[in-house]
C-alpha cells in the first residue's frame, strides 16, 4: 500500500482548509493560534533560513525543546529543506545531549522552553549553531522570530522518496547510551495514517500535546496524526498550568502514560477517598453525576478516546478508571516500529490488560521462547552507524522486540515483560517482574513498584507510596501486608515475594530513576537498592527508614 508522505498530507491540508486553525499555543496565559496557511508560511521561512546558513540536503538538525507550536513548524521546515531532524529530550543530561549531537553529526540545534538550562549550558559547544524559539531559554546565535522576518517562504520545497530518512530518533535509554533509530518517510506515514483511523471522521477532533515530542509516540500519534486526521492541537504552557490548559483544550483524544494516570488517580483520591467514591459510583444516577464531575475536573468530559502507552499499566488501574466511564485503550509500540503497533480500540472489556490487536501496517508473531517478533511498513531498517546491533535485531526479516508476549483469544496480545528484565533467583528459576508489579499496583496506596531478586531465595519488591499514603501508620502497614498476601496467593512458588520495602525516595527523572517517558530504570534501581538483596529482614513489610 502506498501512503501519502507527511509533506504531501500537510500540503493537502493547507490547500483544502488554509484558514482553519491548527495550532493553539499558550504564552504567558494568552492563547495565540496558527492556521494551516500560517503554519505553512512559517515553516517555509524557517526552511529558507536553514538553507541560507549553507546547510545541505541530508544534514542533521537537532530540536531540543519542550512541546510548542514552534516545535511542529520546525519539524516541517527541516523536512521542507530536505534535512533530517534529530529530536533530543528536553530533560536530557549533559552527557546524553553531547552523545546525540556527536553521534548524529547534527550541524545545528533549535532550542526552546526547558525546565532547566544547566545541562544545556554545559552540553553545547561554543561554536554550535543555535536557533532559539521565542521563550526564555539559552542565548543562541540566531532567533526563530528573526528568521520569520528575515527570510522569504521557500518556494521549491524538498519532495522526499518514501525510503528517504525522515528522522533519527534516539531511544530514551533505560540502559546504556541511547541508540539512533533511522525512520523513513514510509515508516512514519504508515504508522501515523493508521493511527489516524482511531479519530472520529464525523466530529471535530482536538488533541493536546504534552508528552515529549522526542519520543516516537507523541511525534507519531499526536503531531503526525494531526496531519493525517486534521484537527486542533493544543500545547501546555507549564506543569503549573497543566489542568487549566487541558480544561481549555477540552480534548476529544487524550493520551497519557501509566505514571501520569496513577498521578491523576492520586489527585482524585486526595479529594475523595476511594471507599466513599466506590460507594457513590454504585448509586444509580448519583454515580453517573460523580463520574462526570471527576472527568470535568480533569478537563476530559468531552474526551472520546482515552489511551495509555510507553510502559505496561496495571489492569487494576484500568478497571478503576472504567468505573468513571474512562475506558483507557492500552497501546503498544516502539521507536523501532514508528509508534503505535497495537491498541485495544475500540475498547473491549474482555481485552482489558492486553495491548489489543495489531495495526494494519504490521504483523506480529511469537518466537519459540515467546519473544514478540514484528515486521511491516512501520518497522525501521537500521540503527544509525551501528550495523552489528542492527544485524542482531532481526531474524529472517522479523524485528526482535525484546518483549515477551502471549496471544489471547480474539487476536489480542499481552505483554508479559522484557527478555532482559527476567532474573534468576537463587533456586535457578526465572522470574518476570512486570506481571507481579501489575498485581501490586492494584493497591491504590502504591504509586511506583519494582520487583527484583537476582540470586535471592525469593523475589522482593521496592515500592514508593502515593502522596495521600505517605507516612507510617498501622492502617497503611496492614494494607501493604494484605496486598503482599493476596498477590502471593496468585503466584507460583518461585515467584512469591518474601518482602516489600517501602522506599524513602520518590523515583523521578531528576534522580535518574525514570526515563524521560517515565519508565523505571531497572539498572539504576537495582544499583540503588542492591544492598537489600542480601539483607535479612524480620518482617514482611518494612520501611527503608527503619533499616
Amino acid at each position: 500500500m502506498k501512503y501519502l508522505l507527511p509533506l504531501e498530507q500537510f500540503a493537502q491540508n493547507v490547500s483544502r482548509q488554509p484558514n482553519m486553525i491548527w495550532l493553539h499555543q499558550p504564552d504567558q496565559r494568552v492563547w495565540r493560534t496558527l492556521t494551516w496557511a500560517q503554519a505553512d508560511d512559517h515553516a517555509r521561512r524557517i526552511a529558507s533560513g536553514l538553507l541560507a546558513q549553507g546547510f545541505e540536503k541530508g544534514d542533521r538538525i537537532a530540536i531540543f525543546a519542550k512541546n510548542s507550536a514552534e516545535w511542529f513548524i520546525t519539524d516541517l521546515a527541516i523536512m521542507m529543506a530536505g534535512m533530517i531532524s534529530v529530536p533530543i529530550y528536553a530533560t536530557a543530561s549533559t552527557s546524553t545531549i553531547q552523545h546525540v549531537m556527536n553521534h548524529s553529526g547534527a550541524r545545528a540545534v533549535f532550542v526552546g522552553k526547558l525546565d532547566s538550562l544547566d545541562a544545556a549550558k554545559r552540553a553545547f559547544a561554543t561554536n554550535t549553531k543555535m536557533i532559539t524559539f521565542p521563550y526564555p531559554t539559552l542565548t543562541g546565535t540566531d532567533c526563530y522570530n528573526d528568521w520569520l522576518e528575515k527570510y522569504e517562504p521557500l518556494q521549491n520545497i524538498h519532495s522526499p522518496e518514501s525510503e528517504d530518512t525522515f528522522t533519527l530518533v534516539y531511544t530514551s535509554g533505560s540502559t546504556g547510551l541511547p541508540k539512533g533509530v533511522v525512520l523513513t518517510y514510509d515508516n512514519i506515514a504508515s504508522a501515523s495514517s493508521g493511527a489516524s483511523l482511531l479519530h472520529s471522521k464525523d466530529e471535530p477532533n482536538r488533541s493536546i500535546s504534552y508528552l515529549p515530542l522526542a519520543h516516537i509516540t507523541e511525534r507519531s500519534v499526536v503531531e503526525m496524526v494531526s496531519l493525517y486526521s486534521p484537527q486542533d492541537v493544543f500545547f501546555v504552557e507549564s506543569l503549573a498550568t497543566f489542568i487549566d490548559d487541558v480544561q481549555h483544550a477540552q480534548p476529544t483524544v487524550f493520551i497519557s502514560v501509566p505514571r501520569l494516570w496513577i498521578k491523576f488517580q492520586s489527585q482524585i483520591l486526595a479529594k475523595l477517598p476511594d471507599k466513599k467514591l466506590q460507594r457513590l459510583l454504585k448509586i444509580p444516577i448519583v454515580g453517573k453525576l460523580v463520574a462526570r464531575k471527576i472527568r470535568k475536573g480533569l478537563g476530559l468530559n468531552n474526551t472520546r478516546l482515552f489511551a495509555s502507552g510507553s510502559a505496561p499499566i496495571s489492569p487494576g488501574i484500568l478497571e478503576w478508571y472504567k468505573k468513571l466511564d474512562i475506558n483507557i485503550c492500552e497501546g503498544w509500540g516502539m521507536t523501532e516500529t514508528s509508534g503505535m503497533s497495537c491498541i485495544n480500540f475500540p475498547f473491549r472489556t474482555e481485552f482489558l490488560g492486553t495491548i489489543g490487536q495489531s495495526q494494519d501496517c504490521v504483523e506480529i508473531k511469537l518466537s519459540e521462547d515467546k519473544e514478540i517478533l514484528i515486521r511491516g511498513k512501520a518497522v525501521f531498517k537500521e540503527y544509525y552507524k551501528n550495523p552489528e546491533v542492527t544485524d542482531g535485531a532481526f531474524i529472517d526479516g522479523w524485528f526482535r522486540t525484546g518483549d515477551i508476549g502471549e496471544s489471547k483469544p480474539g487476536g489480542a496480545w499481552r505483554i508479559i515483560g522484557r527478555m532482559k528484565e527476567q532474573f534468576k533467583t537463587g533456586k535457578g528459576k526465572y522470574v518476570a517482574p512486570v506481571p507481579i508489579e501489575s498485581l501490586l499496583a492494584r493497591n491504590l496506596d502504591i504509586e511506583q513498584v519494582c520487583v527484583m531478586g537476582s540470586g535471592r531465595k525469593q523475589p522482593m519488591a521496592i515500592v514508593v507510596m502515593s502522596d495521600q499514603s505517605s507516612g507510617h501508620s498501622d492502617a497503611l502497614h496492614q494494607s501493604i501486608t494484605n496486598t503482599l498476601q493476596e498477590v502471593n496467593s496468585e503466584l507460583e512458588g518461585h515467584e512469591r515475594l518474601d518482602h516489600i520495602i517501602i522506599s524513602d525516595e520518590i523515583w523521578d527523572i531528576d534522580n535518574d530513576m525514570l526515563t524521560p517517558t517515565l519508565k523505571i530504570k531497572r539498572n539504576k534501581l537495582e544499583e540503588r537498592y542492591s544492598k537489600y538483596l542480601t539483607h535479612d529482614f524480620t518482617a514482611p513489610v518494612v520501611w527503608e527508614s527503619e533499616l
